[in-house]
């Protein structure tokens, strides 16, 4: 059974013709094809659940299809948050507030920086973004900021003339001697968990849509 047959005539030239098994066969790849397609469309670009009350930073739910342009603010976000002491839980014993407060500094700068580097276009065709976008924001503007304006200047203005007037003691030891101390550890302790959520937020958006973390 010839599937393609070629032939010569003087009159017309050479003609092909196919035999009907090849017909299926090929209607049948194309078929599997456009299935397999259609299956990793839907699973990149799958339906995504933000629940801001997660995080800590309001009462909004909103479901988004992310892009490619989505996840590569998400994926740049959470490779910033996990390679700075921003993401991880605060050691009341050990940590010294005054390299949080650099950490948390230089992730707000950072990130404000990824975020304008997405091109307007992108913000105005995609939902989906805008609301990554405005999410971010909402971490950068409700969360972090606020903290940061009330207490990072007073802290490190007090911690600089404790330090040189107690050079003996430890950094910890001087830290919970600032007269609000109590204060500042809750409020730094709340925004922690906020900026971890957001960072299980990003990890859970880059994990739906198939690509590693890691």
């Amino acid at each position: 059974m010839d599937l393609i047959k070629l032939s010569f005539d003087a009159a017309s030239g050479f003609s092909v013709s196919t035999h009907w098994v090849l017909v299926v066969i090929t209607l049948l790849v194309i078929t599997a094809y456009i299935i397999i397609r259609w299956k990793y469309f839907e699973i990149r670009y799958s339906e995504f659940e933000i629940d801001e009350a997660e995080m800590g930073i309001g009462s909004h739910k909103v479901k988004i299809r992310p892009n490619d342009q989505d996840l590569q603010i998400a994926y740049q976000l959470w490779v910033e948050l996990s390679t700075r002491k921003i993401g991880l839980s605060i050691d009341n014993e050990n940590d010294v507030v005054v390299e949080l407060y650099n950490s948390w500094y230089n992730f707000f700068r950072i990130a404000r920086e990824l975020i304008k580097s997405v091109p307007v276009s992108k913000v105005r065709r995609n939902s989906s973004t805008r609301e990554i976008i405005n999410i971010s924001f909402k971490i950068l503007n409700e969360a972090l900021r606020p903290h940061l304006t009330k207490w990072q200047a007073r802290f490190r203005n007090w911690y600089q003339i404790e330090k040189d007037s107690n050079p003996s003691l430890s950094p910890q030891d001087l830290q919970r001697s600032f007269p609000e101390y109590a204060e500042l550890e809750k409020d730094m302790l709340r925004v922690n968990k906020i900026l971890i959520s957001y960072k299980k937020l990003l990890e859970r958006l880059i994990n739906v849509n198939g690509i590693s973390k890691n």
